[in-house]
Formats: C-alpha cells, sequence, structure tokens
C-alpha cells in the first residue's frame, strides 16, 4: 500500500509518502508545503491545495493518514489550521484517497509504542523505522511520516483507526 501522511498546518504542511509491503518501508517521497506569513489567508489554502494536487498526481498514494484536530488554546490558530484541514481533505477526497485521521496518542503508541513519548522519541524512531541518515526537516514533514507509519501500523484495526466516510 502507498500512504501518504499529513501533518495540517497553513504556514507548513508537513507530507511524506511511503510504500508498505510485507511489513517493509520505502520512502517514495517527503517534504513541506510552505506558505509566507504576509501572503493573504486564501491564498495560502490556494496554494496548499494546488501543491497537494500535485503531489497526490505525482505519488498516486492510495490511503491519506491524517491527524485529527485537537484543541489549541488559541482559537484563531486552531480556525486557520482548521480551514487548511478541510483543503487537505477536499484534495485528497476529489483523487479518491480512502482517508483515515490519528490522534497523536495513536501515533506515538503506533510508532514509539508508547502514548506519552516525546516529539523527539517520535522522530528518532520515525527515521529508524524508515532507515534514514537523519530526521527530516522541518519537524512538520518528520511528523508527516509518522502519520504515514502510523497507519501502516494500524490499518485494519478497529482500535486505532477512524476512516472518514
Amino acid at each position: 500500500m502507498r500512504i501518504l501522511g499529513i501533518d495540517p498546518g497553513y504556514a507548513i504542511v508537513g507530507w511524506g509518502v511511503l510504500d508498505y509491503r510485507g511489513n517493509k518501508f520505502s520512502v517514495v517521497d517527503y517534504g513541506s508545503i510552505e506558505t509566507p506569513a504576509g501572503m493573504n489567508f486564501n491564498n495560502r489554502l490556494l496554494k496548499i491545495y494546488d501543491d497537494l494536487d500535485l503531489i497526490i498526481k505525482r505519488t498516486k498514494p492510495d490511503f491519506l493518514s491524517i491527524e485529527k484536530i485537537f484543541y489549541n488554546s488559541n482559537a484563531k490558530t486552531a480556525i486557520n489550521v482548521s480551514q487548511a484541514r478541510g483543503v487537505l481533505l477536499l484534495c485528497s477526497i476529489q483523487n479518491n484517497l480512502e482517508i483515515f485521521e490519528y490522534t497523536p496518542l495513536q501515533v506515538k503508541q503506533a510508532v514509539v509504542g508508547y502514548g506519552r513519548a516525546e516529539k523527539k522519541q517520535i522522530q528518532e524512531m520515525t527515521k529508524i523505522i524508515l532507515n534514514l541518515k537523519k530526521i527530516p526537516k522541518p519537524d512538520d514533514t518528520a511528523d508527516a511520516l509518522a502519520m504515514a507509519v502510523c497507519h501502516a501500523h494500524s490499518y485494519g484495526s478497529l482500535i486505532f483507526e477512524e476512516k472518514i466516510k
């Protein structure tokens, strides 16, 4: 299976595409979609959509693994991230991807085996699992790869997955 992992945001969207066959991973590609701070917010959303559409068409994933939105104490940030997440989901739906969302706890459990793992532990374990020389930067890209690993380790388990219908 080919999995696109996404760490949603509006300034930086981390993404990573992995193949997972026979309990083995191979990295297809990864990176980030970045929008400048001074850019009109609607244009930021359009850039996110357009860039993701190109990534999907180029890498042809079967599944999208995306972080489930969580409460943020800054309401404006949470609303903006939610809007960007909506654009990411729309693009994925229009490209016929099966979409699964996971909480940060589920990602930690699936990648590290411990639900209270620190961010650096998750990134280090992702690097080891994927046999990378270094942790990808920015952090959002490493987080997106962890999302994809989470889906591979969790796919088919009713305990972990929540499919968006």
